[in-house]
């Protein structure tokens, strides 16, 4: 027989007490969610883009759209010496490429966004600035407009370039009397106007090999800066070199030797960029978009976490190749790749050994003369300390490295190739021993 017992009368406020703990729990599960960091993820960017505002073949808008319709997270269009604030007015009517980037300006955008007049017999149409046109495309944490400046200065006949990425306000060319005062001094602006503003910003070194004006020494001296483009998606920036000049690759490892091995000095990472300019006619001799790009690996798509994710190595620089991890431990070096079908992957462990030999001589011409280029330094630089077939690769330090980085090549042929036989590539940024 089963005596039941009478229903104690708490158990009537038995749902309530329930809804409420429910409530209790969420609340305490959300506020601790809150308050773990955000799990970081890869995005693409480009940080190196020329419009009308300068010396680019189109308006902003349809460059950011093209980009932003290209699977990019995020874009920096630095124009030379200006950025994209005032008013501007620019003439349309002297070539067929302008009078097509009206037409297809108007057809996207209408003409109630399109303004014009008429000035002096010929038509000319404002261009937009970054304030008007950004609400058309940014989304928070999807797409991202970053402002930016190419500064454009010379010495004597060498072009010295410097990207200013998340800037406040125009820096002008700050001038000097030799390549390394010119770099440093636009360098110092904008680490200055950093510091002042309390904004994260940062400088990189544009194209070193465009009308041969860089050297990798005048780069290892250059102080406050970490970026330099390794790759350039320009036709005529020589990436390669030539039999007289070192291409970037080989620059990059004489100035992570000479920085770390001698000078003490933190190690310089690679960008990969576009330097567009031309986006109606698509062929190798053009400037055109979607060539090289960076993937930052953020707590989020912001100017701040980016900057910060770029300035601890947490980036690779590509032409095609994607890779889905990327780990730099204290003894190992592991990259992951997400491989394509009928595509295969070699990756390229390179560093430079502790106690490598530093000597170095003069590069001259057929007639004895000591050219203004790159010395010729010994095979000890830029060793390749292992090389591994497949879509993943890991490299064990042996101890004695100053550092080592990984290069990615696969079999694709690069897309819009600029040089003969030219696959799509990627470059990790250095593990160093002082990281380690």
């Amino acid at each position: 027989m089963i005596i039941s017992s009478p229903r104690p009368r708490c158990w009537a406020r038995a749902p309530r007490l329930a809804a409420a703990l429910l409530l209790v729990a969420t609340t305490l599960c959300t506020a601790s969610e809150a308050a773990q960091p955000p799990t970081p993820r890869w995005y693409r960017g480009n940080l190196h883009t020329h419009s009308l505002w300068s010396d680019g073949d189109d308006f902003p808008e349809m460059i950011v759209d093209w980009y932003k319709n290209h699977g990019y997270d995020f874009l920096a269009i630095s124009d030379h010496n200006i950025l994209q604030a005032g008013v501007k007015w620019t003439p349309l009517q002297t070539n067929a490429a302008s009078t097509s980037a009206l037409e297809k300006y108007l057809a996207r955008f209408g003409s109630g966004w399109v303004q014009q007049r008429s000035r002096r017999g010929r038509l000319e149409t404002r261009l937009k600035t970054l304030a008007e046109y950004r609400g058309l495309f940014e989304v928070p944490g999807r797409f991202l407009l970053i402002p930016s400046e190419e500064i454009t200065d010379q010495s004597s006949n060498a072009p010295v370039h410097l990207n200013a990425t998340n800037l406040k306000t125009l820096i002008p060319p700050q001038r000097g009397t030799d390549v390394l005062e010119i770099l440093q001094r636009n360098v110092n602006a904008v680490l200055d106007q950093r510091q002042r503003t309390g904004v994260p910003m940062f400088p990189h070194v544009n194209h070193p090999n465009f009308g041969w004006a860089i050297t990798a020494e005048e780069l290892t001296l250059v102080e406050g800066e970490r970026f330099f483009e390794v790759y350039n998606g320009h036709p005529e920036v020589h990436n390669a070199g030539d039999a007289a000049r070192a291409g970037t690759d080989r620059m990059w490892d004489i100035i992570l030797a000479l920085r770390l091995g001698t000078l003490g000095a933190p190690a310089m990472m690679g960008l990969a960029v576009d330097d567009s300019h031309h986006y109606h006619v698509y062929r190798g001799d053009k400037s055109n978009p979607g060539r090289g790009w960076v993937m930052v690996r953020a707590n989020a798509l912001t100017p701040a976490a980016l900057i910060a994710a770029l300035e601890a190595g947490e980036f690779y620089a590509s032409t095609g190749v994607r890779l889905t991890e990327v780990r730099r431990e204290a003894t190992r070096y592991h990259v992951e790749i997400e491989e394509e079908p009928g595509v295969t992957y070699t990756v390229r462990f390179i560093g430079t050994r502790k106690g490598f030999d530093p000597r170095s001589e003069p590069v001259r011409s057929t007639k004895g003369e000591v050219l203004r280029v790159t010395r010729r330094y010994s095979p000890d630089i830029g060793v390749v300390l292992a090389e591994q077939t497949g879509p993943s690769a890991t490299y064990t330090l042996q101890g004695d490295e100053l550092y080592v980085r990984a290069k990615v090549f696969s079999s694709k042929p690069k897309a819009g190739a600029t040089t003969k036989n030219e696959v799509e590539m990627a470059w990790t940024q250095p593990l160093t021993a002082r990281a380690r």
